[in-house]
């Protein structure tokens, strides 16, 4: 039995523990893996340029690591997304070449690790013929078909890293401190890493906000001689006239690249209140860097049950852990909904209840 692995999209902590986990429980069922290099991409190289072979050895010591040892990609000749701009289909083309190399490696099962729009691209190649497993991956956090993605802790926690440290230099100043992280469609990196690192206010895409109730709550702030605060914002939160901030519209190449939020809500704190105040990005801070614990261990764990659902033959199901077991559900349910936060939901009244704005009221 000969098996593939490939990461997809973009890159975070714990994919060498999926990695790690799928190759050592290969070898303990006496099976091969090849593991292909840039994402989807490695599928359409000839000879060996495209992929690797791997065993316990190679991956041994792996799990620790930041990024991916096969490295990966989102960009190139496969492109399938869902979210705001529907779906698109990957060229046929694409796909039977990818199939005649699959065949001629004799790859009997893929593992795909991805995010949303991976793992519609990897739908599109089981409804080829192509056997898929599907491994879910997003710092987001915004699959709903599992309750926790790896990298997510990691992620937010970075977050939490960066509050501490805003936290002395604001009160130093008394200033207003403006975080912009991560978040898309969803804020769940913005609320986890707002309400542990203690910010003032956050501001999710969940959750219309409006400039003049956050300057005014920066103010009651300052009467009660709270003289610094801190804001954490999603590059995805808008103004309730739905305005997103971009740095480039990508136009028919992808979704347009968000950025900028951070500072032009700094910028009006600053004008509304008086107060000084001063921007900083995370970026991709959130992406790199040593997993956490748990981002090790639950990387793992959908590693070894990638390679289970082989062993059963459930094609075109991805990995899914709910409830604090790791079972599977089918691809096609995985990409159909994004998990955002629920505004009404208990960890925005936790949120509320310690007295956090997120600008709407």
């Amino acid at each position: 039995m000969r098996i593939g692995i490939l990461n997809s999209g973009g890159d975070c902590p714990g994919l060498n523990a999926v990695i790690h986990g799928a190759v050592s429980t290969a070898a303990n069922l006496g099976w091969e893996v090849i593991g292909f290099l840039e994402g989807f991409e490695g599928l359409l190289k000839d000879g060996d340029e495209g992929h690797m072979v791997l065993d316990p050895n190679r991956t041994i010591g792996i799990m620790k690591l930041g990024g991916t040892i096969l490295g990966t990609t989102n960009k190139g000749n496969f492109v399938a997304k869902i979210g705001e701009n529907g779906v698109s289909q990957v060229p046929q083309v694409t796909v039977d070449q990818a199939k005649a190399n699959l065949k001629r490696l004799g790859i009997e099962a893929l593992i795909v690790v991805g995010g949303d729009g991976s793992l519609t691209t990897a739908l599109q190649l089981q409804d080829q013929g192509i056997n898929i497993i599907g491994v879910p991956k997003t710092i987001d956090n915004d699959l709903a078909a599992t309750a926790m993605t790896f990298g997510f802790d990691s992620a937010y926690s970075a977050v939490v890293d960066a509050l501490d440290r805003l936290h002395t230099t604001a009160e130093s100043h008394k200033r207003v401190m403006v975080l912009e992280v991560m978040g898309r469609h969803a804020g769940w990196i913005a609320l986890y890493g707002g309400m542990a690192g203690g910010a003032d206010a956050i501001l999710l895409p969940e959750i219309p906000f409006r400039m003049e109730h956050l300057a005014r709550f920066i103010k009651e702030r300052e009467s009660a001689n709270r003289r610094s605060s801190l804001v954490v914002v999603a590059e995805g939160a808008h103004w309730e006239t739905g305005e997103l901030v971009a740095k480039e519209d990508r136009g028919t190449k992808g979704q347009v690249l968000l950025g900028g939020i951070g500072d032009r809500v700094a910028k009006v704190i600053q004008e509304l209140t008086g107060k000084e105040t001063r921007a900083c990005t995370l970026g991709h801070l959130q992406r790199g860097g040593t997993p956490t614990a748990l981002d090790r261990i639950l990387g793992l764990r959908f590693g070894v049950k990638a390679v289970e659902l082989i062993q059963t033959k459930e094609y075109g199901h991805m990995v899914s852990y709910q409830q604090y077991h790791v079972g599977s559900v089918p691809i096609i349910e995985a990409v159909a909904k994004l998990r955002t936060v629920d505004p009404k939901g208990e960890m925005v009244k936790t949120a509320r209840a310690v007295g956090i704005c997120f600008g709407d009221c």
